[in-house]
């Protein structure tokens, strides 16, 4: 009887029928691919993981940042998803978790009062309803606040006075101070009003000194209903009648005439920041009244404002220097999702908003050459614009409006709906829109950066579906992957094609994440699958190196390969649990399930039966220069007709010590399953033979 060896295609294929991919794999499990010179795939088990702390997240973790501070310090950020109304930011130092989640609280009162000096910048703000805003605090007026000549609207840092007063400072649209024209005490400040007119969309604001001209855009964040239409969002300034009024056209026709109609029902909303410091507030001689506390210690002594902590469904982390930077995504209020920023060595416990960044954006990132913070899906109206790109000036995360004199600015991408996500790659940043990619270069003062499209019919997928890899960036877009090389966007053969796109939810294509594992020249992608309700539940993995794909089930919500921490990690969903990989055999402890099948193959195209009665084993058992001790399982699918349920035989066991055993199957078709699940184990597979002969011919 002849012998013959199984030649293993090249990767997994799961878009051929198991019949038309012969000798290929067409499933497989916690496998992957190693090189060999004469270009036959060696398939082996794929590396375990354990736990990189013991404790778990609260919720899903959606991000992971590793870095390490000045004092050569490591650190592992984590931003989950929100749980019980919140979520959480934290950082992993020496296996302690510390709980840095931003905080806020808002106010929604009539009540809230604010007073000017005439030629003073300070506005004195009196809020019962949130006591104890201190210097560390930041407050979002959410309504335009018109007081003594001045018209206040966006973030502002504060000032610590008393348990109930603090202090901000008016600025231009250059972020210089700007005096109050006239003296204004409690409770002169007011909102704007709207006059609707019936039949009509044209709407009248009453807002003193608005210093609006046509063409001008603005912004209403907190809705308001005017019989019949509902302000909210950006408006463009049609006409201004005098300092006082001005038009704008509303989406809908007013049902009826009414005039005086205040934004947000007269409330005044404001929404704080709650920040932390190491500073005692209040310390200091002279600061606050005459008299005012202890001789020599400035104010009285406060009890800090509380506030709930920010919930979000996502993050993009990044640090800035020794400091990690972040955007929540989805955050605590609508148009509002802020750059926040943590210093591991400033002794503050909890991440602190930068007050001068953009009040809402989809993602950030930090761009070389020059260490900028680059945020985009931003603002410069407070309304999220999901084409916008700003950046700060260089090294300086406290300027973001550009002048001659700084490198801070912003541009807006001229095509696409929104921008999806964005990267720092190898030689550039780079930007998806769901439609194209294009790549953000830093030129120079004084444009700052050039931005050119470079490729379209492939946007992103996700968020976070591109990274990049050995020079090379990979993304998923939404019906293909592709590649950036230095030939231009190259479109990537998909041979799990099917796994990809024809199972992925449609409804949570942000949980999406890429990773890569440069260890092992692999990049993978974690899809949220509608067999798993929505959740990650499977991987798609390309070699670069080899250009080979395969899949599996495992799930991980958030990645990084490896950094200043080691070995890469990644984040469970379901156990909620932070794993670093390639640093064990077995699964947190509990062995490995591996597996790969292949495909069907014949003998003379199916016209001869085919009578196996013996296979000869080929493996490594266990690593190099370890025990030998693995044992495989391997199990034959035999059947006459593709989709006819096959007649198995075995599974047999293998280890070292086998030399062949015995199958006496018959078949037109054959296929074999590997696995393994003992623990602590390794093996890759060599080349298996068997002897066959023809049994006769079919029918």
């Amino acid at each position: 009887m002849p012998h013959a060896a199984v030649e293993l295609a090249d990767g997994v294929n799961v878009n051929r029928t198991p019949a038309l991919n012969q000798y290929g794999i067409s499933a497989s499990q916690l496998v992957r691919y190693q090189y060999d010179n004469s270009g036959a795939p060696m398939v082996q088990k794929m590396g375990g993981w354990a736990r990189f702390v013991q404790g778990q997240t609260p919720a899903p973790a959606r991000a992971l940042w590793g870095w390490e501070d000045t004092n050569a310090q490591t650190h592992l950020a984590f931003g989950t998803s929100a749980y019980s109304g919140r979520t959480m930011l934290g950082v992993i130092t020496n296996g302690v978790t510390q709980d840095i989640t931003p905080t806020t609280t808002t106010t929604n009162a009539s009540n809230v009062q604010f007073a000017t000096t005439a030629g003073s910048p300070l506005v004195t703000v009196t809020d019962t309803t949130t006591q104890g805003v201190t210097s560390f605090d930041t407050v979002y007026l959410r309504t335009h606040v018109l007081i003594g000549g001045l018209n206040l609207f966006g973030l502002y840092p504060c000032r610590q006075v008393d348990q109930t007063h603090y202090q901000i400072m008016a600025l231009d649209v250059l972020g210089n101070p700007l005096n109050a024209a006239t003296t204004a005490p409690p409770p002169a400040a007011a909102l704007a009003t709207f006059d609707t007119s019936s039949g009509s969309a044209l709407v009248t604001v009453h807002m003193a000194n608005h210093g609006y001209v046509p063409g001008s855009t603005y912004s209403v964040l907190m809705p308001t209903q005017a019989d019949g239409v509902t302000i909210s969002g950006n408006y463009l300034v049609q006409q201004t009648p005098d300092i006082n009024t001005f038009t704008i056209l509303a989406q809908q026709v007013a049902t009826s005439t009414v005039s005086g109609v205040p934004i947000n029902g007269g409330n005044f909303n404001l929404l704080y920041s709650i920040g932390s410091g190491t500073m005692p507030p209040g310390a200091g001689f002279g600061d606050g009244g005459f008299g005012e506390g202890g001789f020599g210690t400035g104010v009285a002594p406060v009890v800090p404002a509380s506030g709930p902590p920010i919930n979000a469904h996502d993050w993009t982390l990044d640090n800035f220097g020794e400091a990690l930077v972040g955007v929540p995504v989805g955050g605590t209020a609508p148009q509002f999702a802020p750059v926040y920023m943590w210093d591991p060595l400033s002794g503050v416990s909890q991440a602190n908003i930068i007050p001068q960044a953009p009040p809402v954006n989809d993602g950030c990132f930090v761009a070389m050459p020059q260490r900028q913070i680059v945020c985009w899906g931003s603002t410069d109206t407070g309304i999220q614009d999901p084409l916008m790109v700003r950046w700060c000036d260089v090294n300086n995360p406290n300027v973001w409006v550009g002048t001659p004199t700084n490198q801070a600015g912003k541009f807006r991408l001229p095509r696409g709906s929104k921008i999806v996500g964005g990267i720092q790659g190898p030689q550039q940043a780079l930007l998806w829109t769901d439609l194209a990619i294009w790549s953000m270069q830093y030129i120079g003062p004084p444009g700052v950066w050039g931005f050119n499209q470079i490729g379209t019919g492939c946007g992103l997928i996700g968020r976070k579906a591109a990274a990049s890899a050995n020079g090379v960036v990979y993304w998923m877009g939404p019906t293909q992957f592709f590649s950036l090389t230095a030939e231009g966007v190259q479109p990537l053969a998909c041979p799990v094609w099917d796994v990809a796109f024809q199972d992925v939810d449609p409804n949570e294509l942000m949980k999406i994440r890429v990773a890569v594992n440069s260890r092992f020249n692999e990049i993978m992608w974690f899809i949220p699958t509608l067999q798993s309700g929505g959740e990650i539940s499977t991987y798609l993995k390309f070699n670069y190196a080899l250009g080979w794909w395969d899949y599996g089930l495992m799930a991980r919500s958030a990645w990084i390969d490896q950094s200043v921490l080691g070995a890469p990690i990644g984040a469970d969903p379901d156990s909620r649990l932070i794993f670093q990989h390639e640093i064990s055999n077995n699964a947190d402890g509990v062995p490995m399930q591996t597996s790969f099948s292949s495909g069907y193959f014949t003998l003379a195209e199916g016209d001869q039966m085919i009578f196996l009665d013996e296979v000869w084993p080929d493996a490594r058992y266990g690593e190099y220069n370890q025990p030998q001790n693995c044992t495989l399982q391997i199990q034959f699918n035999v059947a006459d007709f593709p989709e006819q349920p096959p007649r198995v035989y075995g599974p047999y066991n293998c280890t070292q010590a086998s030399t062949w055993f015995n199958t006496r199957a018959r078949g037109r078709l054959f296929s074999f399953d590997l696995m393994s699940n003992d623990p602590d184990s390794f093996w890759r597979l060599g080349r298996f033979r068997y002897r066959a002969q023809p049994a006769g011919r079919y029918g």
